[in-house]
């Protein structure tokens, strides 16, 4: 089997979350400066093989897309163009950074590594893509 690997898209830093090839564990995998992301997606897919991409949906209280929503479907674009063969998923995404920062503190994390935004970016992917292997 493959992979499936998750992004929490972010306008700085972008958080990454693979399965194992089972497709049972959801792991994150590393944050990444955003202007960096599709090379780094590309140097990833040369040595792993992913069937689909879970990314994110930021939505607001109301259902409505959050304001981050133009960025997110200008690389949704860009990533479709760049890797065709390989489907795309929307997760809702709504509390992940609070679980994220939560699930630190209940794991001990120090004060000083829960500042660190691109673990809680990474935490943030992993959550997305748990949540989508729930649903499947």
């Amino acid at each position: 089997m493959s992979q499936i690997l998750a992004i929490d898209y972010g306008k700085k830093r972008t958080g990454i979350a693979v399965t194992d090839d089972l497709q049972m564990i959801a792991s994150g995998l590393t944050t990444v400066e955003t202007s960096k992301l599709l090379s780094y997606l590309k140097k990833y897919l040369e040595t792993a093989a992913v069937e689909l991409f879970v990314v994110g949906e930021p939505k607001q209280m109301d259902n409505s897309p959050s304001e981050s929503e133009p960025y997110i479907h200008s690389f949704l674009k860009k990533l479709k163009n760049t890797f065709p063969e390989v489907p795309i998923v929307r997760m809702d995404e709504r509390f992940t950074s609070k679980i994220a920062f939560q699930t630190m503190i209940e794991a001990g994390i120090s004060k000083k590594k829960r500042q660190n935004k691109a673990l809680v970016d990474e935490i943030s992917a992993t959550l997305i893509l748990q949540s989508y292997l729930s649903k499947k």
